[in-house]
Parts: structure tokens; C-alpha cells; sequence
């Protein structure tokens, strides 16, 4: 993916080296999904810096800015928030403002019960974030939690795509598949 101005894709390339610099651990870990992998994105070191949070936010807008009727984005917490936060912030200084949805993993057993906080979402259609991606199953657990609610998940937004089978879960879904970075940007092999 390339970004849509020169000033974006200097965003793009900044998050590129941090999450080079910074993000990027080698060594033996055994991903969300399961799987075993010799390196980690740990991209809640940036989602959650100060440096990389603002470019985050104009790149993931630019990225799910073209789809049709989007009110809002976000995703399972944890790894979701703070991009979604970042998205609506910066969609504030736009003419088409987003807001942002939190799902849990489960639902609240108190109060209203709730699975999804945030932004009302029946009958809307939305865009679900994830910072990295594996298999896609931690998307398609929001996913399943906002048709529960009514909403209309139309895309999965990524940062960063393993390219480990996360596209063709989501896209098997009918969604489409977006992602700012890939391990080719990131000069890693898919595992």
C-alpha cells in the first residue's frame, strides 16, 4: 500500500522505521493465534507512543477513508483502542468524522450488559482495526460481535499484515481486507 499524498506516505515510511527500530523482537514467541513465530510485532509499543500514535491515525484514515458510508471504527480490546482513538481524532479535523466502538471479548455480566461500548452501531456500517494480524480471528471475533448488535462490519483495517492467512479469513467473510504495512515494507519473511 502506498499512501494517497506525499505527506502520508512520509507518515507511512516514519511508522515503517519505528516499527523497525522499536517494534520489531526476534527470538521464539507463540503468537494469539497459537502459531510459533521467530520474530513479534509488538506494535502496542507505538499505538500507544506519542511519536507514532498521530501518523497512525492519518494513515489508518487515509486508509479506510475511500468505503462508502462508514460511521465508525475499532475492534477487540485491546489491541483495537488506541487506534480507533487515533482514527476519530484525527477524522475530527475532516468533514466526515468517525467515531469509535470498543468490543470486549465477552460481555460485561453487569450494568447493560454490553459487548461493544462506544459509538451506537445498529444498523451502521463500520470498519473493524486490528494493529496486527496472523489469522484474522481475533477481526472476525468483532466482527461476529457487531452483527450480533446490528451493526454492518464492511472492512478489516490492519497496520501491520503478517501475511500469514488473515486476508483470505476476512475476505472469506465477505469483508474487505485493508493494510497500511506488510512484511515486505518491514523486510521480514511470513512464517
Amino acid at each position: 500500500m502506498t499512501a494517497s499524498t506525499p505527506e502520508l506516505e512520509a507518515d507511512r515510511q516514519y511508522l515503517i522505521a519505528l516499527i523497525q527500530d522499536e517494534a520489531v523482537f526476534h527470538g521464539d514467541f507463540t503468537l494469539s493465534s497459537g502459531k510459533k513465530a521467530t520474530y513479534y510485532v509488538d506494535m502496542r509499543k507505538l499505538t500507544l507512543d506519542h511519536r507514532a500514535a498521530p501518523a497512525i491515525g492519518r494513515i489508518m484514515l487515509d486508509l479506510v477513508r475511500d468505503i462508502d458510508g462508514i460511521v465508525a471504527v475499532g475492534g477487540l480490546t485491546l489491541g483495537a483502542d488506541p487506534i480507533a482513538n487515533a482514527v476519530m481524532h484525527e477524522s475530527a479535523r475532516t468533514a466526515t468524522p468517525l467515531d469509535a466502538f470498543v468490543v470486549r471479548k465477552e460481555p460485561k455480566d453487569h450494568g447493560r450488559g454490553r459487548q461493544v461500548e462506544g459509538a451506537d452501531v445498529a444498523g451502521k456500517r463500520v470498519v473493524v482495526l486490528e494493529d496486527t494480524s496472523t489469522t484474522g480471528q481475533s477481526a472476525l471475533k468483532a466482527v461476529e460481535a457487531l452483527r450480533r448488535e446490528g451493526a454492518e462490519p464492511v472492512a478489516v483495517a490492519v497496520i501491520v499484515d503478517r501475511k500469514t492467512g488473515a486476508q483470505a479469513a476476512v475476505e472469506a467473510e465477505g469483508l474487505q481486507w485493508l493494510a497500511a504495512i506488510d512484511l515486505d515494507d518491514l523486510e521480514l519473511q511470513a512464517q
